[in-house]
């Protein structure tokens, strides 16, 4: 039996609540589809930091990399500012483990709607693939002149030919398993420097793919494009900051965050990859038990597809739809009065 180790984050606020979910779907799926989770749970988060001043300890990157996969809960905590959960936890590990893809699969579940009248569940499936690693999402810069009628702030944005033909060539990859449709979201109208050279690589590397049909767009012309005709789309390549954003528009209109997952993923596998719920920690709910566990969940689905148990991931993705298709459990945001761990049981259940 193949065993793997799994650091467990939790994180804050309903982070906490949906990981326990996710962690008994992915117990039943290991013993049912013959291979074993060993947990390390591990308390990094912003309570952590409101405590000792630090998300996680200075050797947490190495504490991590003996692991063979994460999973993370939300992360965020009152009176912690945004910026320090991502650069105390998030980005430091994204890129120790060069985790440079960042995978947001969407899809109208089973039993949902969307805020798109009449919108079928085959128009509304898409990948957003968002660069990870760089691109806006930069430290260099800095602010001057601090308290004075001239202050002034300068926020660069890196954008590396390595990391850009990387991502740009996952993401073709990735559309020759699907339908073979890659869309590039660009602002090369406006940013002078970095999306033109953005365009550039995403010409080469389609150059590579002639099978696979390949447009770009301006990223404001594609977020229409997401809500007056998302059937037109399938892979949208993004940097940090465009995919972070259309990410989001992506989740709203199928059925939203509650329900959207996502990997950090190292694509050689040389470090682990880590798997979390797109939404936030909503501290207004947490411990309520009744946030939705579903993103989270998906997100454990993706975690054991990328160890290789494919059989189990489908499992648990169609355990999910059964349960929601059938809707007899369902949480508030869903329409229900039933609980965090009620819906996590019937999804637990579901898989036999």
């Amino acid at each position: 039996m193949t065993a793997y180790r799994i650091a467990s984050i939790p994180g804050d606020g309903i982070g906490v609540d949906v990981t326990v979910e996710a962690r008994k779907v992915l117990d039943r799926a290991s013993s049912k589809f013959g291979f074993s989770l060993e947990w390390t749970e591990f308390d990094w988060s912003c309570e952590r930091y409101a405590r000792v001043g630090a998300m996680m300890p200075d050797d947490g990157v190495s504490q991590l990399s003996a692991f063979d996969g994460i999973l993370l809960g939300a992360v965020g905590f009152p009176g912690v500012p945004d910026h320090v959960s991502l650069w105390g936890l998030l980005i430091p590990l994204r890129r120790a483990f060069q985790q440079y893809v960042n995978l947001r699969p969407v899809r109208l579940l089973p039993g949902t709607t969307s805020v798109l009248a009449g919108r079928k569940a085959e128009e509304l499936e898409l990948v957003i693939v968002r660069e990870n690693s760089e691109g806006e999402y930069s430290a260099i810069g800095g602010r001057h002149n601090a308290g004075r009628p001239d202050e002034f702030v300068l926020q660069e944005s890196v954008f590396t030919r390595v990391g850009v033909t990387r991502i740009i060539r996952y993401a073709f990859a990735l559309a020759r398993t699907r339908s073979s449709r890659v869309c590039s979201a660009t602002k090369s109208n406006g940013l002078i420097h970095s999306m033109p050279f953005w365009d550039e690589i995403f010409a080469e590397v389609a150059a590579e793919f002639p099978d696979v049909h390949s447009e770009q767009m301006h990223v404001d012309a594609l977020a229409a494009r997401m809500v007056q005709a998302p059937d037109r789309l399938d892979i949208v390549v993004a940097s940090n900051l465009f995919g972070d954003i259309l990410s989001d528009l992506a989740a709203a209109i199928t059925g939203g965050l509650g329900m959207a997952p996502s990997g950090n993923i190292n694509p050689s596998g040389e470090f682990p990859s880590m798997f979390e719920a797109v939404h936030g920690s909503a501290p207004d709910i947490a411990g309520q038990g009744i946030a939705n566990p579903v993103a989270q969940i998906l997100a454990a689905a993706m975690l054991v597809e990328h160890l290789g148990e494919t059989v189990a991931a489908q499992a648990i993705r169609t355990a999910v739809d059964r349960v929601l298709d059938e809707g007899r459990v369902r949480t508030p945001d869903l329409g229900g009065t039933d609980t965090t761990e009620r819906l996590g049981t019937a999804v637990t259940e579901a898989l036999g």
